[in-house]
């Protein structure tokens, strides 16, 4: 079942979070089957089934607020507003990608939208986050930042030295731990004797919520009160969004041998997406037209961001030491650290 419906989203709400989520995993589809044709030159990491996080928390967010991301970051970089053309060229190598094709799936950036970059290494999302709000305190902003991680980077210390760092300062940032129960191949309950993250919360002495995260509305509720929070200067919040990815870690792995096929096949009938069409239905929020229109108009915008990304023309290989070295008059090209 879904969380009770909040009444004060109402419908127009209700549809741009059914909308991200079509469009996260409308996106990933094709990204999916555009590696398997060898369209796409590096890794790609899928976040087919986690769909409802991204959505739930990046609503709140404004375009000056700033987001970190891990390697699975298809998902943040559309919520936070990358558009699916600029994430498809991206992968495909493209100059019109966001990262000029020089990024691929792990390496996205969009700083015009508050995307500061996704990233392979296991957790430095979380001390540059906590290093953003630290400056937006410092400014006296009420801007926030967001970090999203995995189960896998919470036994690394820069889990413990961000957070306990944004408790001791009150910072303004919120940490979302997208627990899909697997690091890579990795169960986490193998490897954490307590496998309850947010129960972490209690010894940094910051709030924490566990939610499910297939449930938009639960994880949008969640993720409300942790903005509230941090815009309000109260401090920061972790969450605990229990998810799961129904794809691979990266295409082209195998997706089973270190969890079965029922298994996926369990939470695949779990689908956020499909969760929340049948609760919008039932409770009368919106029609089916309301919704196939949706539908229709996202397959569309993703037809359009595959052809624009075929056609689009690769980097100019003059400038690929372009965002790498800096060029200051009177002085010797230097690397920027």
């Amino acid at each position: 079942m879904m969380s009770a419906p909040n009444t004060q989203l109402d419908k127009t709400t209700l549809l741009a979070l059914y909308r991200t989520m079509v469009e996260i995993r409308k996106t990933e589809e094709q990204l999916a089957k555009s590696h398997a044709t060898g369209a796409i030159p590096g890794a790609c990491h899928s976040y087919i089934g986690e769909e409802a996080v991204a959505t739930g928390v990046c609503a709140h967010l404004r375009p000056d607020d700033v987001v970190f991301s891990a390697h699975r970051g298809h998902g943040h970089a559309l919520a936070k507003g990358v558009s699916p053309r600029e994430i498809i060229a991206e992968l495909f190598g493209k100059v019109t990608g966001c990262s000029r094709g020089r990024g691929g799936s792990m390496h996205l950036f969009a700083p015009e939208v508050g995307l500061m970059g996704t990233s392979g290494i296991v957790g430095p999302s979380i001390l540059m986050a906590a290093g953003s709000a630290y400056a937006f305190k410092m400014r006296g902003s009420d801007r926030v930042s967001v970090a999203f991680f995995g189960d896998g980077a919470v036994n690394n210390g820069a889990f413990h030295e961000g957070i306990n760092m944004a408790s001791i300062w009150d910072l303004p940032v919120i940490f979302v731990c997208e627990n899909n129960l697997y690091a890579t191949e990795v169960p986490f309950a193998t490897v954490a004797r307590n496998p309850n993250i947010v129960e972490r919360h209690i010894v940094y002495g910051l709030p924490g919520s566990a939610v499910d995260g297939n449930d938009v509305l639960a994880v949008h509720d969640a993720a409300g009160e942790a903005v509230c929070r941090a815009r309000a200067g109260d401090g920061p919040t972790l969450l605990e969004c229990r998810t799961y990815r129904t794809r691979s870690h990266a295409e082209g792995q195998r997706d089973v041998g270190y969890r079965t096929a029922d298994e996926i096949e369990e939470w695949k009938a779990r689908s956020p997406i499909k969760r929340f069409r049948e609760h919008l239905l039932a409770e009368g929020a919106v029609s089916e037209d309301d919704l196939a229109r949706i539908d229709a108009e996202v397959t569309a915008i993703v037809e359009d961001a595959l052809h624009f990304a075929a056609t689009s023309p690769w980097p100019d290989p003059t400038t690929v030491l372009d965002h790498v070295y800096s060029a200051r008059e009177g002085t010797t090209r230097r690397c920027v650290s």
